[in-house]
């Protein structure tokens, strides 16, 4: 018996360990990451209105989200009379966990953390990830729909109905911004994608590698496109037509107080946290220093990876202050006939200066 335990141990057991640890690590990090973005947010939001913030709970209002969290956790719950009760609950959970299933195969560094840690800092190196992760992120519409539709109740319902069309309108840009990059790349894991932006127009003319050899540069408009569809995708203004508090009050989420209205709000911040991952991987080279120096190579790549998704979620938080929200008609009509055929010509336009070039992966 005690050799049986040895030999799987030895086979399977050290590292499923390992993967259980890393997920944990991961996920501790994150949510930390993400009570700070949510900080992050609402201080950008008060500075562009000349107001100062949360300011109250600890130094500078730095431990308000964990002050919000406690709240949510301690109030009673209250489910609706008329609510499917067992869907009710479920919705915000499969929202959640949906959302930070796609942590999975993100990869937030690779190589050596001062010697302590070496490979690839990711739970899963799938080949496939980048397609994961889009399948993952468009199944976080059905924990709204199904919130929508258990509240019982027309005003939650009709903010579901329009975040099911508003996602699944915008996923489709989004998917053929993937393609272009792809299609440079040759490649859908997710570690490659980065570390085919070493080399690009920059390293081209003689300079090191570089910001210029980000994918940013060489497809901007498309970076553009993925930024606003981005905005979309994760219900954030000036597209949260969702929860428009002038017509839908707070849209799906009208029913719902205490910790399903916390898990439903965790899992919003985690996909904008995970859109602002992708953004970084896609587009501004993931772990790999703004310029290839040594003493910018001796800072870790996470750092670096950090400071990049921070700089992509102030430009969510800047959209958010500065924009005013849109007409849903105007939303969709920028979806279906802006964005998709824009995407669509990108996508055989790069094909063709692949194909005609000669500078295929």
């Amino acid at each position: 018996m005690l050799e049986a335990i040895t030999t799987f141990m030895n086979d399977y057991g050290w590292h499923l360990l390992a993967i259980v640890g890393f997920s944990l690590l991961m996920l501790v990090g994150l949510l930390l990451i993400i009570a700070y973005l949510l900080l992050m947010d609402r201080k950008v939001w008060a500075a562009v209105q000349l107001r100062r913030g949360p300011n109250v709970v600890g130094p500078f209002g730095l431990f308000q989200s964990f002050a919000d969290l406690l709240k949510f956790v301690f109030k009673e719950p209250v489910i609706p009379a008329g609510a499917d009760k067992a869907v009710f609950l479920l919705a915000p959970l499969a929202t959640a966990t949906f959302a930070l299933a796609a942590w999975a195969v993100i990869p937030v560094s690779e190589g050596s953390f001062f010697g302590l840690i070496e490979g690839k800092w990711v739970i899963s190196d799938m080949n496939v990830g980048i397609l994961y992760l889009l399948a993952i992120s468009s199944l976080g519409v059905y924990g709204i729909i199904m919130g929508g539709w258990a509240s019982n109740s027309k005003y939650p319902f009709m903010g579901s109905l329009r975040s099911a069309a508003q996602m699944v309108s915008y996923e489709v840009s989004i998917g053929f911004v993937i393609i272009c990059v792809l299609l440079l790349v040759g490649s859908l894991n997710l570690t490659d994608i980065v570390n085919a932006q070493k080399t690009g127009p920059g390293t081209a003319m003689g300079f090191p590698n570089s910001l210029l050899d980000w994918h940013w540069l060489t497809l901007f408009p498309m970076f553009v496109i993925f930024y606003v569809s981005a905005l979309a995708e994760t219900n954030r203004p000036p597209f949260d037509l969702v929860e428009a508090e002038s017509e839908l009050v707070a849209g799906f989420m009208v029913e719902y107080g205490s910790t399903p209205y916390l898990l439903y709000m965790l899992g919003e911040y985690v996909a904008i946290t995970t859109m602002c991952a992708m953004t970084t991987i896609l587009f501004l080279g993931g772990w790999l220093p703004a310029l290839d120096v040594w003493w910018l190579n001796w800072v870790p790549g996470i750092i670096w990876f950090l400071v990049k998704v921070v700089l992509v979620f102030f430009l969510f938080a800047m959209a958010k202050a500065i924009v005013p929200r849109y007409r849903y008609d105007q939303l969709m009509r920028l979806g279906w006939k802006v964005f998709l055929p824009l995407s669509l010509v990108a996508v055989i336009a790069t094909a063709s200066w692949l194909h005609f070039t000669g500078t295929a992966p």
